[in-house]
């Protein structure tokens, strides 16, 4: 039986089930620029709520935000490049992005250690991001422990997070949540300001659209945000949008684990130890044997070298088409499937590898002339 939750996903998830769990909705109608992201035109970001208000914000040419969190643990990998490039996509639709650490949720939940989480967050993820093609000058990134060294800002948001707590009940919580305790209680509020907290005056002055990518796991956040966002008098929050994706399986099949470095592939990890690891541990969907693999043919939607060719790494969908009709009928074998993702990774690495450098200094700069 799958388990979701903001911090734990276990057994084999059911996308369909979990759309008629949460009340989400398939996406109807989309702008013909969405076929341009691969995540969008192989339906891997799988469903929505209220995703129209982003649509027409967009077909209008009106302002709209796209907020997201990144939880500063672990190494950036390929399950967090999701995320990355909806935001890089967003932004070129026109979106002004908002991006926070969640560090205080880290602290609560994972590691009392802040300044390792603020390194980290540094180092690793906007690192990446910015390498990846996030624009820092249309982005309004902070730390959940320091929203803003101007002090009306800050003061609005640590506010609206305290004045969300006398909207929310206990029993709520724990409905959403299951087992709570009062770290989560108080980083789930936080989590909920960090969505709405756009639409005040202080920040883009009015109410607007913002739309929230998410994986699944963290549809809880968005149920309370949304729930608390029209229970609020004081503030006329416009309801938020959502998006869900499906996840990148990890190298052995499951989910990444953050904690197990053989289960993903790091943007930082060197091409030889990104080979290594798919040859050792990527989960095959083929046969025993060579001679049984190309009488029985192997499964694609299994193969964790296929998927992250679906998910990416290959933009050709013809080519891709090609690559899964082999696969499947046995023609092509399960070691020559992982060289065919050992090749691209190689290439994507090595080139990730040289912008990192430049997006450091970018970094460096974005980080002094903030006073974050």
């Amino acid at each position: 039986m799958a388990k979701v939750t903001p911090w734990e996903v276990q057994g084999d998830l059911d996308y369909g089930k979990l759309m008629r769990e949460f009340g989400l909705q398939p996406f109807s109608d989309l702008p013909k620029k969405f076929l341009e992201q691969p995540l969008f035109r192989r339906g891997l970001v799988f469903a929505q709520r209220d995703f129209g208000r982003i649509t027409e914000a967009i077909e209008n040419k009106k302002p709209f935000v796209m907020m997201t969190g990144l939880m500063p643990s672990g190494k950036f990998h390929f399950g967090h490049k999701m995320v990355a490039d909806q935001m890089i996509f967003y932004q070129k639709l026109g979106a002004k992005i908002y991006l926070t650490v969640a560090d205080i949720e880290a602290y609560n939940s994972r590691n009392p250690n802040m300044k390792e989480l603020r390194n980290t967050a540094i180092q690793e993820y906007l690192t990446n991001y910015v390498a990846l093609g996030l624009d820092l000058k249309k982005c309004d990134f902070y730390f959940q422990s320091k929203r803003s060294s101007d002090g009306k800002k800050a003061s609005a948001y640590y506010s609206l997070a305290n004045m969300l707590a006398r909207h929310a009940t206990f029993n709520e919580f724990k409905a959403i949540y299951g087992e709570i305790s009062p770290g989560k209680m108080a980083s789930a509020l936080l989590q909920a300001a960090d969505m709405l907290h756009p639409q005040l005056s202080e920040f883009e002055g009015k109410p607007l659209p913002i739309v929230i990518p998410v994986g699944s796991d963290q549809d809880a956040h968005l149920r309370l945000a949304r729930d608390l966002s029209q229970r609020i008098k004081e503030f006329p929050f416009m309801q938020l949008s959502s998006t869900y994706h499906q996840f990148l399986p990890g190298l052995k099949g499951g989910k990444m684990s953050s904690s197990d470095p053989t289960s993903y592939i790091a943007l930082t990890d060197t091409p030889e130890e990104a080979a290594t690891k798919i040859k050792k541990y990527a989960f095959s969907g083929g046969q025993a044997t060579a001679e049984e693999h190309r009488k029985k043919g192997g499964n694609p939607d299994v193969d964790v070298a296929f998927q992250m060719l679906r998910y990416g790494l290959e933009l050709d969908d013809k080519k891709l088409e090609k690559i899964y009709k082999d696969y499947q009928k046995g023609k092509l074998l399960s070691g020559e499937l992982k060289q065919i993702v050992i090749e691209k990774i190689t290439v994507f690495l090595k080139e990730h590898q040289q912008k990192r450098k430049e997006a450091q200094k970018v970094v460096q700069k974005f980080i002094q002339a903030q006073g974050i």
